[in-house]
């Protein structure tokens, strides 16, 4: 069948086409694509890690409200039953799967958020935790992760604090070696009483392995003692591939000047929101703290 068209309606879709073009670019400079593939390929990125806000959400879900948000890298949170799945006892071929899965997404899998500890005084949770903490290697290996989140994490009654800081580094030197034949991190978190920035530093002096790096967990009490800026220079280059940001806005943590030394020191990596205040719109949410995190990641470049 012929369309009979007039050159009138012709120059009028044109012109709606045209106008229609101009205002999505009005609303984004780059362009929704352009601006995609920048966040994605900068060095300093914004990610999410699924605990708590994530939870709920399967894999699908998961990947489908980052690209909402247009978030691109997420850490999957373990031994939590949460509805994404991804746990030890995953088969090989449900790994293949999540991988899969990804690769075929624009969402980066940055790596697995476990809860193993390496500061038990009992011998036989110690060598648990740090066999389960191998197999949350393999498993971030498999599913194309990059990196294992485990903690330091308490100071235990009648147990020098010397001696943890020792058995966790030993701990930490055991996994690091298991990660570099799987191509992976090992990210020791600022968690617990053990986890504040002077005494990762400690740790760091004993551990060897080149695969062990610490996370920033963005709390306030790294702002005590010297300072912020001084507690970072500590461990700042034993930092790793990420760090987790809670709320943006809280004013008793220093988030712009934290992004402002990440910017100067050149890190390479993922700042990946962790929040749990429970909100309306979770995605809306999600847009929100990007439209800041990205507010203050220009001023950080603007030096």
């Amino acid at each position: 069948m012929r369309n009979n068209i007039s050159r009138r309606d012709f120059l009028a879709a044109s012109l709606k086409t045209t106008l229609g073009a101009c205002s999505l670019a009005a609303l984004d400079p780059l362009g929704w694509p352009a601006a995609d593939a920048a966040a994605r390929d900068a060095k300093v990125r914004f990610g999410f890690t699924t605990y708590q806000w994530g939870k709920d959400w399967d894999l699908p879900t998961t990947i489908a409200n980052l690209q909402k948000a247009r978030m691109f890298g997420v850490e999957l949170r373990t031994s939590a039953a949460y509805a994404h799945g991804v746990e030890l006892a995953l088969s090989a071929e449900k790994r293949r799967e999540v991988k899969k899965r990804f690769a075929d997404s624009p969402i980066t899998l940055v790596g697995i958020a476990s809860a193993e500890r390496m500061d038990w005084p009992e011998p036989a949770k110690l060598k648990a935790a740090i066999e389960a903490a191998k197999a949350h290697v393999k498993l971030s290996h498999d599913v194309g992760g990059g990196g294992v989140r485990i903690f330091p994490n308490q100071w235990h009654p009648n147990v020098p604090h010397e001696k943890t800081i020792e058995q966790i580094a030993k701990a930490l030197n055991e996994l690091g070696a298991s990660a570099a034949d799987h191509g992976q991190e090992v990210r020791l978190e600022a968690h617990g009483p053990v986890g504040e920035l002077p005494t990762l530093r400690a740790i760091m002096d004993q551990v060897i392995q080149p695969k062990v790096r610490l996370k920033l967990n963005s709390e306030e009490r790294d702002t005590e003692g010297n300072g912020f800026e001084a507690n970072f220079n500590l461990v700042k280059a034993f930092l790793g591939h990420t760090l987790h940001l809670h709320d943006l806005k809280d004013p008793k943590f220093p988030y712009q000047l934290q992004i402002d030394l990440l910017v100067k020191m050149n890190w390479d990596g993922w700042g990946l929101l962790e929040v749990s205040d429970p909100v309306a719109d979770r995605v809306q949410g999600l847009i929100q703290f990007r439209q800041l995190w990205e507010q203050m990641l220009a001023k950080a470049e603007r030096g």
